[in-house]
């Protein structure tokens, strides 16, 4: 297999793979020892971009949050491939009482908290992860200024942000010359096209702003193992899945997944990824997964490439 060709992530001077593996599976439905496995396989195989949040995995039980912060922290330190990773995380939902948002005050607290599970004295990546209406963008902006300054962060994201409230996060680093938002991490996907090429796409092109988008694979759906309402069984997200994404729209993206997948001797899911990665406002697809042999599926989607005919039959059952 071929070394990935890195590619750059908005302006920031971060070069990344061309996927991202995801790790709100770490310490959830992938456990310490299968975690630090991946993480070494996806780095041996040229691949540098992680992806987390402070709140992975509060929503599972007995979980507090910091998990897969905490698990990656642990595997860093233990194989010394700090400098060949660029890790990205996030700050803003909820951690608890008081715990959430982008208030200047909270968000120190919270990348001390986060650099001490990473077990890292920088972040190179830092995202709001949602967007804080109830804080004014410049105090926002300011206090990642500040990150930035201290060298805590490299370089600062959004993730689940609107076009206009991007914009005007842009214009606002822009007046007051502070560091602006590198790369949106939007819900995209063959499946779901129109809430980010209908605008927020369009804007990152415009803005050279990196797009590092999540549910690149639907929550699975576009692997085809569902295809029928009762396959919801097959994994813990599946009746959610099942229930957005199993309708003739999606059985006809399958239909188009498994006629271009069979051309190329491949599996649909790396279809569906292939198709993203040649995607002009796309940087770098997040993709997990939580055993060697999915994690062997995704390295090899990166190395896929699509042709116009195969492109035509996607775009046209997705449309």
């Amino acid at each position: 297999m071929t070394a990935p060709t890195y590619r750059a992530l908005g302006r920031s001077g971060l070069q990344v793979s061309p996927l991202c593996f995801g790790g709100n599976v770490f310490g959830w439905t992938v456990d310490e020892a299968t975690s630090f496995s991946l993480l070494d396989a996806w780095v041996d195989a040229g691949f540098n971009f992680i992806d987390t949040a402070d709140v992975y995995s509060i929503w599972a039980p007995g979980h507090t949050g910091g998990e897969s912060e905490s698990i990656i922290g642990k595997w860093l330190r233990q194989s010394g491939k700090r400098s060949r990773v660029v890790i990205a995380t996030k700050v803003g939902k909820p951690m608890g009482e008081g715990k959430k948002g982008l208030a200047p005050a909270y968000m120190r607290q919270a990348v001390e908290d986060s650099l001490r599970r990473l077990q890292t004295d920088h972040i190179d990546l830092y995202q709001s992860h949602d967007d804080d209406a109830g804080t004014p963008l410049a105090d926002s902006l300011g206090a990642f200024g500040e990150l930035v300054k201290a060298g805590k962060v490299r370089a600062i994201g959004a993730s689940n942000f609107t076009a206009a409230r991007l914009a005007e996060a842009l214009d606002t680093s822009e007046k007051l010359g502070l560091p602006r938002y590198e790369s949106l991490q939007p819900l995209y996907n063959l499946y779901d096209r129109a809430t980010f090429e209908d605008e927020l796409g369009p804007l990152c092109r415009q803005r050279g702003v990196g797009v590092i988008n999540f549910y690149a694979l639907a929550s699975g759906f576009l692997t085809g193992k569902y295809r029928q309402a009762g396959d919801a069984a097959k994994s813990k997200r599946g009746v959610s899945t099942t229930g957005k994404y199993l309708n003739d729209r999606g059985l006809r993206i399958l239909a188009a997944l498994d006629e271009v997948a069979a051309t190329l001797n491949a599996k649909p899911g790396q279809v569906a990824i292939a198709w993203l990665l040649a995607q002009p406002a796309v940087t770098s697809p997040i993709a997990s997964a939580t055993s060697l042999a999915q994690l062997d599926e995704l390295l090899a989607a990166a190395q896929i490439k699509l042709d116009a005919a195969a492109l035509a039959t996607l775009n046209n059952a997705s449309a």
